[in-house]
């Protein structure tokens, strides 16, 4: 699942001029917690104007919001979202910037995705990605096993066939910010400890 496939498409922007008082009456009357503010140019970037901005910024100091513009509170440029981008990912995006909501951009303003909609549209419960990794690792094991068995252990296709299986336990354990104790293929090793020598290639 991919941002593309859970963020708000119904997306409300404003300008960087409008008064602030514009913003809030936007936000009230949508029902929303942020803007987007639209860029000048092709060549400019997006920003994003939240009701904390309005908050933190005018409310908390007791100034005016009619003598506010929106340029003057918003965060420019704001981290923006590729539609392409795992959920898992958006997730850890958003868990490593504090931010709650972003904009989904590919060449033009696509979007909106936010935590409520990973939470709300993500298939982390029915789907977790721990799991299907881990299926998918075993699955690699076993082929790279069977790939062995034929070919024999120092052969290249048994190393290639490790290599997928390294790769994929790297990436499990960098989604998961552990560190690999040891790897299926060092496993395989203590059996078969001739496996090591197809690990030097020819250049």
């Amino acid at each position: 699942m991919r941002a593309s496939d859970i963020m708000t498409t119904d997306v409300v922007t404003i300008r960087g001029s409008a008064l602030v008082t514009e913003a809030i009456k936007l936000m009230k009357e949508r029902g929303l917690r942020s803007l987007i503010v639209e860029r000048r140019t092709e060549q400019d970037a997006y920003g994003i104007v939240t009701e904390t901005d309005v908050i933190y910024k005018v409310t908390a100091y007791g100034i005016d919001p009619k003598t506010v513009r929106v340029y003057e509170i918003m965060t420019k440029p704001c981290i923006t979202v590729n539609p392409e981008l795992e959920v898992e990912y958006v997730a850890r995006l958003f868990a490593n910037t504090r931010i709650r909501r972003a904009p989904v951009i590919q060449d033009k303003l696509l979007g909106v995705i936010s935590v409520t909609d990973i939470l709300r549209k993500g298939d982390f419960v029915e789907q977790p990605k721990e799991v299907i990794i881990e299926n998918d690792i075993q699955q690699a094991r076993e082929n790279a096993r069977a790939v062995c068995a034929e070919k024999g252990p120092t052969s290249p296709e048994c190393a290639a066939a490790w290599d997928i299986v390294e790769e994929m336990q790297a990436d499990a354990a960098h989604r998961r910010a552990k560190k690999m104790d040891k790897s299926y293929f060092d496993e395989y090793c203590e059996d078969n400890p001739d496996a090591l020598e197809a690990r030097v290639y020819d250049t």
